[in-house]
């Protein structure tokens, strides 16, 4: 039987309550009262918000009851248990924490980019513990699960955009509504994304070159970061030669192309993105 670690326990249901605030305060005391359509069940829940003066939270806890145990299976027992216990505690954090606070009512461009930040925020920090708050995580997942041929994004666009478009006819029937419920989607999708893989994003460079130990060396003089050399062989000329690996942090890619264009300016310097990097030199695993 596996051991119960306390620790991480108390650390999940702490950032299971710190992001159940985030979202509740982007739903609840910036989108329910501009009327802004949101996705997933909390998209749904704001609707019967607006149509029946029902409980946001509640509304989102009942409708994620089906769901679960549809998607019980398919999802596994410990990442069901897990959300079991997000829900909940996201769920009467919306109802009981987010009324305590003062509700927006200025500028609704303003209350957009507080939702999707503020929404944004509270999602990272609960999927960054393996968790989730259910709804159409879990629904998004089980169709990933049962059809890996479709990726995440496009199953996540269409049931958004679903939810969306409902709240739009429903609730404002307002086109404005409904191009501030893409913004919020937008923004919220672009935090989540930042928060968890942007904060180590960096730069990789792939050097070919006649001269890579030079390179290499000056690279290591200046910017203080150390290459690998990578074997390869021209498809066409089929000489060998070494290819230069380095990864770095965005501000020092402009030193390193300035050194390859020195000492080589013939030099084929492809440079990517990365949306993390660990080990030595920058964040530990």
């Amino acid at each position: 039987m596996k051991k119960l670690d306390t620790k991480k326990l108390g650390m999940d249901i702490l950032i299971d309550i710190i992001g159940g605030i985030l979202i509740a305060i982007g739903t609840y005391n910036f989108a329910a009262m501009a009327k802004f359509p949101m996705v997933g069940f909390n998209g749904i829940a704001l609707i019967f918000y607006h149509l029946f003066g029902l409980p946001i939270g509640t509304v989102a806890m009942l409708l994620n009851i089906p769901v679960a145990i549809v998607c019980f299976r398919i999802l596994g027992k410990d990442f069901f248990i897990r959300s079991i216990r997000t829900i909940i505690i996201t769920s009467v954090i919306m109802d009981v924490v987010a009324p305590m606070f003062p509700v927006y009512t200025g500028d609704r461009m303003l209350a957009a980019i507080c939702t999707g930040v503020f929404s944004g925020l509270g999602y990272a920090m609960i999927y960054m513990r393996n968790t989730s708050t259910g709804g159409s995580d879990f629904i998004m997942l089980s169709i990933k699960a049962l059809n890996p041929h479709l990726s995440l994004g496009k199953i996540s666009f269409a049931l958004e955009a679903l939810v969306v478009l409902l709240g739009t006819l429903l609730v404002s029937r307002d086109i404005d509504s409904l191009i501030y419920g893409m913004v919020i989607s937008f923004l919220l999708s672009a935090v989540v994304d930042k928060m968890m893989y942007g904060i180590d994003a960096g730069k990789m460079s792939l050097i070919v070159t006649d001269f890579p130990k030079e390179v290499a060396e000056r690279i290591d003089q200046e910017v203080g970061r150390g290459c690998t050399f990578l074997k390869a062989e021209g498809s066409y000329s089929r000489v060998e030669r070494d290819v230069v690996l380095c990864a770095c942090n965005n501000k020092e890619m402009y030193g390193i192309r300035k050194i390859v264009k020195e000492i080589d300016p013939k030099a084929f310097i492809i440079i990517v993105e990365s949306n993390e990097v660990l080990g030595e030199g920058f964040k530990a695993h």
